[in-house]
């Protein structure tokens, strides 16, 4: 994971600007960073170096977190272009693009992007070129490319990965980044196309998630034997030696647990008060797995004391994300200090497959969730991880997973009460134990016991939850809280 960040003045000079952005962002991006500004390059391992960076009216900066490849971003082709995240099927597209006759300079995933856009580019619109790549690439990125004295930017259809922009030019992959100098921080929303201008912003979304559905499934055993080869495809995919999980004993991270245990050295992760629902249902599975777990128990003192550092992550007054924030954040941070830097997630498997009970009563609101969860779960997830230099991956948000999802018609999901029946179905057919796919998991805030260490800290404050929210948003940003939308 990286910071992308940059913008475009109004005559004036960026480098100030870029300079505050590298500071306030580089915890994304703490291997290195590059720079581009009005067609001028620089590379540093030192960020005492940040002092160097030129002057010019256009820029883009990029702080790196080394996962796939070494060499550093901007890339400069026919333009620059700067990425954060990663693509999962770069080697199958290098390949078609080598054949095509685009000869490649580094070994990082994020140069198939700048080639793809070059190689649609050649007479299409920049709306059907980026269209192009977004349907070409299996990956989660946020991008950002200059041409032509514009600044576009483009996010992935699901939303993994976060990106806002301002009215007046500048973008970041955090809004911190922004507020830290002075802007506001509206966010590029999952699928859409940005173009930044000289007194002008212009956008349009091109593609939903609902775009990777197609044709209902006629049978059960279809939609099992698809869930369960997507969902190994996917975690193959995102697997790298040396891995965690993000584990609570449920089913979502149990299956992936075992699929990535088949590609990768694997450690479990939890966190949680002593005695909590997850800390115990995930020591019990965790040893029918046979997977090495690392507990990360705290009390509501280490909470109220972490509070200001998740706020710092989660850039939001949501008593939610707050409370949901806090064991990952004491996961991530253990995982990091076990030098783990990729974390395996089993985030959107409830709004693909009907997980929570409200889908019983209206289960079109699996698809509004669907098309939802960028910006209301996965950006805090990601800069929860981001803030320990840990990277979180999604593997139900596969492309191929979400487009079984929703293929598969509601009575495969819900059956009467039972959610997540195919689900279930599919991870018995994977060997899961019988206690796991039967259960029924709590929500994390909740199986954590950090819900009821915010309402005791609430309640010692005399505040409410969301007047507790507020506070400590207000005096974790100060001024820039203003600049909040």
């Amino acid at each position: 994971m990286c910071l992308v960040a940059g913008g475009i003045s109004n005559g004036g000079d960026v480098r100030s600007a870029l300079i505050r952005m590298i500071e306030t962002g580089k915890h994304r991006g703490p291997d290195a960073f590059g720079v581009w500004v009005d067609g001028r390059v620089m590379y540093s391992n030192d960020f005492g170096d940040v002092h160097t960076v030129p002057s010019g009216e256009i820029g883009m900066v990029h702080c790196r977190l080394s996962v796939t490849g070494s060499h550093p971003q901007p890339l400069v082709g026919r333009f620059p272009l700067i990425h954060n995240g990663e693509i999962y099927n770069h080697e199958v597209v290098r390949e078609w693009l080598e054949r095509r006759g685009f000869r490649f300079s580094t070994d990082v995933d994020s140069e198939v992007i700048l080639h793809l856009l070059e190689y649609a580019l050649d007479g299409n619109s920049v709306e059907d070129a980026v269209r192009f790549v977004m349907r070409s690439l299996n990956g989660d990125y946020a991008v950002a490319f200059v041409m032509a004295g514009s600044v576009y930017l483009f996010r992935d259809p699901l939303g993994v990965r976060p990106l806002y922009y301002s009215r007046s030019g500048y973008f970041a992959s955090e809004r911190k980044v922004l507020w830290a100098i002075g802007q506001e921080a509206i966010p590029v929303m999952p699928g859409e196309l940005v173009v930044l201008r000289r007194g002008a912003v212009l956008k349009r979304r091109l593609m939903s998630p609902l775009d990777l559905g197609g044709r209902p499934f006629g049978s059960e055993d279809r939609v099992i034997s698809s869930i369960e080869w997507s969902l190994r495809n996917s975690v193959r995919l995102r697997s790298v030696p040396k891995l965690g999980v993000l584990f609570s004993g449920g089913l979502d991270s149990s299956i992936v647990a075992t699929l990535a245990a088949a590609h990768s050295d694997v450690t479990l992760y939890v966190s949680g008060t002593e005695g909590s629902h997850d800390v115990v249902t995930a020591e019990r599975v965790s040893e029918e797995l046979g997977l090495r777990l690392r507990e990360s128990t705290f009390t509501c003192e280490d909470v109220e004391e972490a509070l200001s550092s998740v706020m710092f992550a989660v850039e939001e007054p949501n008593a939610m994300n707050l409370s949901i924030g806090i064991p990952m954040h004491f996961a991530t941070a253990a995982a990091r200090r076990d030098g783990i830097r990729i974390l395996l997630s089993g985030q959107g498997a409830d709004e693909l497959f009907g997980g929570y009970m409200k889908y019983v009563q209206d289960p079109s609101l699996m698809l509004r969730d669907v098309e939802d969860l960028g910006e209301r779960n996965l950006a805090r997830d990601d800069k929860i991880g981001m803030a320990s230099g840990v990277e979180c991956r999604f593997p139900f948000l596969d492309p191929g997973v979400v487009g079984v999802a929703l293929r598969t018609p509601t009575r495969f999901k819900i059956d009467g009460i039972q959610r997540k029946v195919a689900l279930r179905k599919a991870a018995e057919r994977m060997g899961l134990p019988r206690d796991v796919w039967e259960s029924n998991k709590k929500a994390a805030q909740y199986g954590s016991g950090s819900q009821k260490c915010l309402e005791r800290i609430a309640k010692e404050n005399g505040v409410s939850l969301s007047q507790l929210a507020r506070r400590l948003f207000e005096e974790t940003f100060g001024s820039a809280s203003s600049l909040s939308l």
